[in-house]
This record gives C-alpha cells, sequence and structure tokens, in this order.
C-alpha cells in the first residue's frame, strides 16, 4: 500500500480547511464573532456545523470497528448519538439559546447566582473537553499510521497544529464554515467508496457477516444483540443508552453551538435539521463493520480494529481503484478528527478566557491563548494513556456529560426548586464518580465481573445520583432558591415573538 494516496489527502484537507477559516477571518472582528459567531448562524449552515464537529472519529472509524469486534449491539453507539438530539429538542434547544448566556457556566451563573456554580461548571466544561478531546488526537495517529505508515504520534500532533491555527485565526465565525464544509467532505468520503465495496461484495455472492468466524467471533452476535459486551450484556447495553442520550445535552462543543442561533426558534429548526443528517449518516458506518467481518476479520486480533474504514478498499479492491477510495477515505477521517477538535477548542478555549485568562488578559488574545492551553494539554495525555478504542473514550465522555450537566440543565430549566447548594452537591457527585470511572478505564486494563462492567459503563448509576443528590439537597435548603428564579423561567420558555408583541 503506498502512502502517497493519504499523504496527498492530508495535504489537500489541511489546505481547505486553513483556506476556509482564513476567509472566515474577514468576518471576525469582535469578541462575540469569536465566542458565538455573533448569535447570527442561519439554522441550516449551523445543522451543516453542528453535524460536522459531532460527527468525531468516534463515529468515522469508531462506529465500523466496534461493529466489526462486537457485532449489531454496538448499533446503540449511532442510535443513541443521534436520539440525544431528540431529548436535547424537546427540553433544552429553545430554552437554553434564551438564556443569553455564552456558555454552560454562564447559564449556572445567571439561573443560581452563585459563582461556586460556576467554577464546578467551569472545571467540568474543560474535563469533558478534555476527554473528547484525547480519543481524537490518539484516534487521528491510529488512521494516519493505517494510510500512511506515519509514526502514531504525528497525527495527534498534526491535528493538533492545524485546529490551533484555525481556531486562532476566527474563533467561532471560522469554525462554522470549516466544520460546515468537512461534514459534507466526511459524507461523501464513506458514501463514494461503499458504494464500490458493496458493488464487490455483490459480485462475490454477498457473503452473510451471518456465516463467517471473524477472528473467533461467530456469527451468534448478529441475532442476539445484546450477546457480547463482557459479562453484563445488559446492563452494558442499557448503560450506554443513558449516556449517548443524556449525554448530547451536557457536550459543550454542541451546546456553544447552540448560543450562535438567532432565536429560540432557530435552534429548534437546527437541532431538526441535525436529527435528519445524522440520521443519514450513522448508516453508513455500521456496513463497512459488517463488510469488515467478511474481509478483514484479522483486524480484531490485531487490535487494529478502528482502521477497517481504511483497510477495506485494499483488501477488497487493490490496484489504483483503492489508492483513491483510501485518499478519499483518509480525507474524511482527518477531517473528522479536524471538526470535532475545533469544535471542542473553542467551546473549552471560551470558557478558559472568561474563567481564568481573563484576569490577565483582554478580548480575543485572551481566547487565543486559552485556545492553545486547550489543545496542549489533551495532547500531551494522549501520549500517556494506554490505547482504548476511540468510540469508548467518546463513550466514557459522554457519560460524564449525562452525570453533570443533564441534571443541571434538565433541573435548571424545568424545576423552580432547584438551589445553588443542590446544583454544586449533584455536579460534584456525578463528577467525582463518572472522574474515577474514567481515570481507572484510562489506566487499568479490567476485564470480567461486575465492578469492570460498572466501572466501564457508568452513566447507569451515576446519572440517577446526581439528579437525586440535586433533588434531595435542594429540597433541603427551600431558602436558597435565588429570588429571580421565576422571573428567569419565564425569559427561558417565552418565545421571542411573544416578547416582541409585548413590547
Amino acid at each position: 500500500m503506498s502512502p502517497v494516496p493519504g499523504l496527498v489527502a492530508l495535504v489537500l484537507v489541511t489546505v481547505a480547511t486553513l483556506a476556509i477559516g482564513t476567509w472566515g477571518l474577514r468576518l471576525s472582528r469582535t469578541t462575540s464573532d469569536f465566542f458565538v459567531a455573533s448569535r447570527s448562524v442561519r439554522p441550516g449552515l449551523n445543522a451543516y456545523a453542528i453535524s460536522g464537529e459531532y460527527i468525531s472519529g468516534a463515529s468515522f472509524l469508531g462506529v465500523a470497528g466496534l461493529v466489526l469486534v462486537f457485532g449489531a449491539e454496538m448499533l446503540w453507539y449511532p442510535v443513541g448519538w443521534t436520539a440525544g438530539y431528540l431529548v436535547l429538542l424537546c427540553l433544552v434547544a429553545a430554552p437554553l439559546r434564551r438564556s443569553g448566556a455564552y456558555t454552560l457556566p454562564d447559564f449556572a451563573e445567571a439561573r443560581l447566582g452563585s459563582r461556586a456554580v460556576r467554577r464546578a461548571s467551569a472545571a467540568l466544561v474543560v474535563a469533558v473537553g478534555w476527554l473528547y478531546l484525547l480519543p481524537q488526537f490518539s484516534g487521528a495517529g491510529v488512521a494516519l499510521a493505517a494510510a500512511t505508515g506515519m509514526p502514531t504520534w504525528s497525527g495527534g500532533l498534526i491535528v493538533a497544529v492545524v485546529v490551533v491555527l484555525n481556531v486562532l485565526a476566527g474563533g467561532m465565525r471560522s469554525v462554522t464554515f470549516v466544520q460546515a464544509f468537512q461534514f459534507w467532505l466526511k459524507l461523501t468520503a464513506l458514501l463514494v467508496p461503499l458504494v464500490f465495496l458493496v458493488l464487490v461484495w455483490l459480485g462475490d455472492g454477498a457473503t452473510s457477516p451471518a456465516t463467517i468466524d471473524a477472528g473467533g467471533i461467530t456469527g451468534k452476535v448478529w441475532a442476539d444483540p445484546i450477546d457480547s459486551i463482557g459479562d453484563h450484556p445488559l446492563y452494558s447495553t442499557y448503560s450506554l443508552m443513558v449516556a449517548t442520550f443524556l449525554g448530547t445535552m451536557g457536550l459543550p462543543h454542541v451546546v456553544v453551538r447552540f448560543y450562535t442561533n438567532p432565536d429560540g426558534r432557530a435552534a429548534r429548526q437546527t437541532t431538526l435539521a441535525v436529527l435528519a443528517l445524522l440520521g443519514c449518516f450513522y448508516v453508513l458506518p455500521p456496513v463497512y463493520g459488517a463488510l469488515g467481518r467478511i474481509y478483514a476479520p484479522d483486524l480484531i486480533a490485531s487490535g487494529s480494529s478502528d482502521s477497517v474504514v481504511l483497510m477495506l478498499p485494499v483488501r477488497m479492491i487493490g490496484g489504483i481503484g483503492s489508492d483513491l477510495l483510501l485518499a478519499l477515505l483518509t480525507a474524511g477521517a482527518f477531517a473528522a478528527f479536524l471538526a470535532t477538535s475545533s469544535g471542542l477548542t473553542v467551546a473549552v478555549a471560551g470558557v478558559i478566557t472568561q474563567d481564568i485568562t481573563s484576569r490577565r488578559f483582554e478580548g480575543i488574545t485572551a481566547f487565543r491563548i486559552s485556545a492553545v492551553v486547550a489543545v496542549v494539554v489533551p495532547l500531551l495525555l494522549s501520549l500517556l494513556t494506554r490505547d482504548t478504542a476511540v468510540a469508548t473514550v467518546v463513550g466514557l465522555a459522554f457519560a460524564m456529560a449525562a452525570a453533570t450537566f443533564c441534571p443541571l440543565l434538565v433541573l435548571g430549566i424545568w424545576w423552580r426548586g432547584l438551589t445553588d447548594l443542590g446544583a454544586l452537591a449533584g455536579l460534584l457527585v456525578g463528577g467525582v464518580l463518572t472522574g474515577a470511572a474514567v481515570i481507572d478505564n484510562l489506566l487499568v486494563d479490567r476485564s470480567g465481573g461486575w465492578f469492570a462492567a460498572l466501572v466501564a459503563q457508568p452513566a447507569a448509576w451515576a446519572v440517577p445520583l446526581a439528579f437525586l443528590t440535586m433533588v434531595v439537597v435542594s429540597r433541603a435548603t427551600p431558602s436558597r432558591v435565588p429570588v429571580h428564579t421565576t422571573r428567569f423561567l419565564v425569559r427561558l420558555h417565552t418565545p421571542e415573538t411573544v416578547s416582541l408583541d409585548r413590547d
């Protein structure tokens, strides 16, 4: 396999990303442009951008790898990642936009009037953002090593450099245009090769995945969708569903994009469009995993399952055709890492700017310094932690978001009785429990038993405990309900058209 196609794809995507980002710089002049694109992004463009940043390396490469190894039960990942936007649409999108906040800590302070809750929220935004960035950098290394033969550490470094340059150029305004472009690139990169791969499969007699022995994993996993996730598959499946369904609303790079909409109605329109776009995209990666069970089952034993999408053209087609398809897939994979990393960097940098660097620097300078910090720390951590499947680490980020920001947002928007002490206690409980599980997963290789299952998928027990803690402590401290709560909730739930009519 020649490294030239992969290198050419890498260069072209990098040039296109930096060119679009530089073009966006012409429109970025104020601090509001850098943080939230001056709240002027149309629903269609915003939906493309959200889909572009949401489709990470875990979606582009990781889902196919998990389907290759574990079978059909891994379809809960794309189902949950898409369904999370339905929960977001129903409970959070419009009220959060009407709050007028720039970041999740802004919302927490505005709702509860507490600097302590703000600081806890800021720390958790950074933790979730860095946890989500880890697999982007490590996954980029795996992908580029498979496509070009480059050292694994180089992929993460290249992504980090490009992201920093792009974010420094124009902040959210530039990133919006880049991510919209990268969504269509990723969709095309998966769809076009898949057409040729399916034609080859049909020409070979349409061998069924249920008839093969994929490295010791037989066809039974396709008949029983919860059969092979460790020792406690039913628990693991439900816990994964809790994490993905409820974690989406707490992801900082997702939430911050809704602040770029002009109003709450546009936020809902954006969410509906995102549901449709993601639904189309997530049909594709599982097919790569299914074909991998036929043509590349050896990747399971070698621990290279995340590279199955890139390896299939080489295994199934060969020649110049495989080189061209591999180049397209490499471009899509690299775009996936860039888009998600850019969104996360903007979200984390925004929080660091407002709560840390703004004390010594001002405006855009503070944002740019924060962006460098937001990228460098997870890049270094990605070199120190043990190798873990890309989708697995992303699942842990969803679990942490579900156990912290989901209770804060749902109760903060829909329950008048939430107090600052209740929110703070719930954030600490959810953050500490899922944080301990994350550290254990990244540093310790466990297999078998209930403890391993509970730590690998912590959402099923951490999320209810966080909700319960917020409710119980708030009930015990009713005098700490902020005096402005009723007025703030009316603001969250009143459509902008009603407010305009009254004016």
